[in-house]
């Protein structure tokens, strides 16, 4: 729903944009607060390394709280972006996030950017139904306006948050045509999660920009970031072992609503929906726990890994991350899951990134 007087269009500088045209691939990185010990020294360690954005994941059955966990990244760094990777617009009010983002940018000194999807665990623990695509559309509008201070007049009632003055930036989290194409009509970027092989980069890339025309835009006006499940090793067995979960839980969130125009082949469909039978929201991406096995079980591990991961060697990732960029991928948000993080950040931005630029 398109709200009067705001435009849905970027409102931020280009100097706050990282251009979906750069000959450069940057990389942001998705933390999942486990713990809060420790927390704030990892962030620095990701802006000192060199990433371009630090997400935070938001669970509230399965991590720590977001906004706790945001304002101990914003006071621990001062050059990264950084935000919910992400919320939803169900288990926190609208005028909710639009309240605590703005306080993130706030005490971040105008860095955050508010990451925004149709709901994974978050909602799946406490019994929620995903977002609809004309529910997210009216999110993004919705959030834009009360995030620049605006009023909004919704079933009889004033919602505004009078304190927030800056519009803050509205990416949107697209796995599938509708809601690609609804990223590129009315949010500042988009986080495609459809996959990174060059059939799909290409696929993503022309809904989104579908949706650019609809909306009197270019591919070139949206933020466009690709999601990977990462990690780096020594073997590649000893890389894709930890994350076998969490490509689990890619192929049930990608694939949830349909698997009709997301580039499946027709033999693995049957496979996919059995996955998504067993797995369990309470073990979202945790390391060792109910959905480790379920890749194996369903002969699904390769072409997951494959299509939602950049994992093995530094030189495996290095080909696969060329490969992603020579169809059209430049910026690239990754999470890993290994027990030494820093760690993980170091030698990602050494051996990977370093070798990429």
């Amino acid at each position: 729903m398109r709200e009067a007087g705001i435009p849905v269009s970027r409102t931020f500088a280009p100097r706050e944009v990282l251009s979906t045209v750069a000959t450069i691939p940057r990389f942001g990185i998705v933390l999942l607060p486990e713990s809060l010990d420790g927390f704030g020294g990892l962030c620095r360690e990701v802006e000192e390394s060199g990433f371009d954005w630090l997400g935070v994941a938001d669970s509230q059955s399965v991590f720590r709280e977001l906004y706790v966990t945001l304002t101990l990244a914003a006071l621990n760094t001062s050059r990264v972006r950084l935000g919910p990777l992400v919320t939803n617009p169900l288990t926190r009010h609208l005028v909710v996030t639009a309240s605590a983002i703005a306080s993130v940018d706030e005490v971040s000194g105008g860095r955050a950017v508010l990451g925004i999807g149709s709901g994974d665990s978050a909602i799946s623990t406490v019994g929620a139904p995903p977002a609809t695509v004309a529910g997210l559309e009216d999110s993004i509008v919705t959030l834009g306006r009360l995030t620049s201070g605006a009023p909004v007049e919704r079933g009889g009632m004033r919602w505004q948050v009078h304190r927030s003055t800056r519009r803050v930036p509205v990416y949107l989290a697209a796995e599938g045509p509708r809601t690609l194409e609804l990223a590129g009509r009315v949010a500042d970027g988009v986080i495609v999660g459809l996959g990174l092989t060059p059939e799909v980069i290409r696929l993503s890339l022309a809904a989104i920009e579908r949706g650019a025309r609809a909306g009197g835009r270019t591919l070139a006006d949206l933020d466009v970031w690709w999601f990977a499940k990462t990690n780096v090793a020594d073997t590649r067995a000893e890389a894709v072992a930890p994350i076998t979960m969490a490509l689990a839980a890619s192929a049930n969130h990608a694939f949830r609503f349909t698997l009709e125009g997301k580039g499946v082949p027709l033999d693995l469909h049957e496979k996919i929906r059995a996955l998504q039978r067993e797995y369990n929201a309470h073990h979202h991406e945790i390391a060792g726990g109910g959905n480790a096995g379920l890749t194996d079980r369903w002969g699904l591990t390769e072409f997951l890994l494959d299509r939602f991961a950049i994992a093995g060697t530094p030189d495996d990732c290095v080909a696969q991350i060329q490969r992603a960029v020579a169809a059209g991928a430049r910026q690239f948000v990754i999470t890993s899951f290994v027990p030494d993080r820093r760690a993980f950040v170091r030698r990602w931005m050494r051996e990977v990134a370093a070798a990429v630029r």
